[in-house]
């Protein structure tokens, strides 16, 4: 099993694919504060990475205050119920936008490359995420599906490769950067529709100018 998947810039070691990850699980409400993870063997088998990499990094995140470790018959790893305050104190502007940056060129360049070639029905799912989205009420609802959004995005522009890719990113941006106020991620869901209209009918040029304006969306 490979012990590392290296990112461009600073290269992600296998403990930090585990932060990430554990974090945009988080996210996507796949696991909330209070919730048990999955066994070591579990994550180092979804991984790809060895378990005994898998102990450390879940180690260290217990000794980060990420997570509790708990004995006995009910025991296991937890997700920590002051998961969010802890990475408040995480954040990281200067790593975040070297990140955010490279995020954004990957999204441009598949969105160049692919723009006039997209098969029918292809956009359905994306489109059913901006619907979603666009009615969501609760401030973690319209987190979850702004970020599967762009998961999905990198799947049906890229491929399965391309969407682990950008889950490693957008794993780590999840411990840099706080979470945007929903009147952002409104903002951004626009930016969404316009991305959407503009693969819709092959139009190269309006679709990389959505994705470059969604970086800096602002609300009304």
């Amino acid at each position: 099993m490979q012990e590392a998947r290296v990112l461009p810039g600073r290269g992600q070691t296998g403990s930090e694919l585990v932060r990430s990850r554990i974090a945009l699980r988080v996210r996507l409400r796949s696991v909330s504060p209070g919730d048990r993870l999955s066994d070591a063997g579990v994550l180092a088998e979804e991984l790809g990475i060895s378990e005994i990499t898998v102990r450390r990094a879940l180690e260290g995140m217990c000794q980060d205050g990420l997570l509790d470790r708990r004995r006995g018959r009910a025991g296991g790893t937890f997700v920590a119920p002051g998961w969010d305050t802890v990475v408040a104190v995480m954040h990281d502007a200067a790593e975040a936008d070297s990140l955010d940056a490279f995020h954004l060129l990957l999204e441009c360049g598949l969105v160049a490359h692919s723009a006039g070639e997209l098969p029918s029905g292809q956009l359905a799912g994306l489109q059913a995420l901006v619907d979603e989205m666009d009615l969501a009420v609760d401030p973690a609802r319209l987190l979850e599906l702004e970020t599967r959004f762009h998961l999905d995005l990198a799947e049906a522009l890229g491929g399965a490769g391309i969407r682990e890719v950008a889950a490693d990113l957008l794993g780590r941006l999840c411990l840099l950067l706080p979470a945007p106020a929903p009147a952002v991620l409104r903002a951004q869901n626009r930016c969404h529709i316009e991305l959407l209209a503009a693969l819709g009918r092959g139009a190269m040029d309006p679709a990389v100018r959505a994705v470059k304006k969604h970086r800096h969306a602002r609300p009304d």
